[in-house]
This record gives structure tokens, sequence and C-alpha cells, in this order.
């Protein structure tokens, strides 16, 4: 049983952000309106002005929540012992990370002009994931490493992320795509 904590507040968001995207993809992000949102969730638009101001508040939640699950991964990985098996689990769970990421990737690749349009805050967030991309080719590579390794462990992780985007809709099956990709990005850090 919940005590009545931040869950509730958290379960809308989420609630909000799936419908989002569904009506991204549907109809796409420029025709889609706060309005069409809230008639969706069956909320009046005002309970949903009060979890988002504006839809690119919403954009902005899917790259803060992806920024959060990479934080958690750090905090995790780096008290991890530096051997193949830990930087397997890392990689392991970067993979999980990004296939659950899959509709919204999509959704920024498909919607790039009007996501890049919406602020010039977009280089400051690509700031923002290019220090956690370092955070982890470090943890991958090691703090010290040399540019090989480091490179090397960068490419796996940007293998990640393009090969999850790029199959996840063509397969049946993401637990073999997983499977894939992370034997693949683990050969890379070898």
């Amino acid at each position: 049983m919940h005590g009545g904590g931040p869950a509730p507040r958290r379960d809308t968001r989420a609630r909000v952000q799936k419908v989002a995207l569904e009506l991204f993809a549907e109809q796409g992000y420029e025709k889609t309106s706060l309005r069409e949102i809230a008639e969706r969730l069956d909320v009046t638009k005002a309970a949903l002005y009060y979890h988002f101001k504006s839809k690119e508040d919403i954009v902005h939640s899917f790259t803060d929540d992806y920024f959060a699950e990479i934080d958690a991964l750090l905090d995790w990985a780096k008290d991890m012992p530096r051997t193949e098996e830990a930087r397997r689990e890392i990689l392991d769970r970067y993979v999980g990370i990004v296939l659950a990421g899959g509709e919204v990737f999509r959704f920024l690749e498909q919607n790039r002009a009007a996501v890049q349009g919406m602020e010039a805050g977009g280089k400051e967030r690509f700031a923002r994931f290019r220090g956690r991309l370092d955070a982890l080719v470090a943890l991958l590579a090691g703090p010290d490493a040399p540019l090989r390794d480091r490179v090397r462990a960068t490419a796996a992780v940007l293998a990640v992320s393009t090969s999850c985007l790029f199959y996840l809709q063509q397969v049946d099956d993401p637990d073999k795509l997983r499977a894939i990709v992370l034997e693949l990005a683990t050969d890379l850090i070898h």
C-alpha cells in the first residue's frame, strides 16, 4: 500500500507522456494540441496544465526522464569493480534504457525540425547528454584509458543507441535484438 507520496503525480505524468506520444505519432507534433491530449486523457485542460504548461514541457520531460535513467545507471555503476562482467552489466542496463525509450527516440527523430525549433537550449541539452556520455565511456573504458579504448567505448555506446533505434520497429522479439546489440557492444569494448 502506498502512503500517498508522489506516486499519483508520477502516474499522471506518465499517462500524459504516453497519450501525448500516441497523438504525436498519429497526427504529428505540430497538429496535436494540449486540448486533444486532455480530451484523450479524459481530464480538463486545466488538470493537464497542472502537470505540463505546454507541449514543449512534455517533450522536455522525455529527455529529463531519459537523463534521470542514465544518471541512475551512472550512480549504480560508479562503485562497480572494473571487470568484464561489470562492463557487460553496465552495457546491458544501458541497452535496456535505450530500448525502453524507443518510442521517444522515434518521435524525436521524426519531429527533429519541430523539436530543434522549440528552444535555443537544444545545445544545452546536448551538452547535458555529452557529459553523461563521457561519464559512461569513462566507466566502460576506465578513467585514464588510452584514446583507443575510449574510442571503442564511445563506439559501443553509440552503436547501442543507433542499432536500437534503427531495428526496434523491424523485429518481433525485442529480447533477441537486445541480446545481439549487447553482444556487439561488448565486443567493441574488448
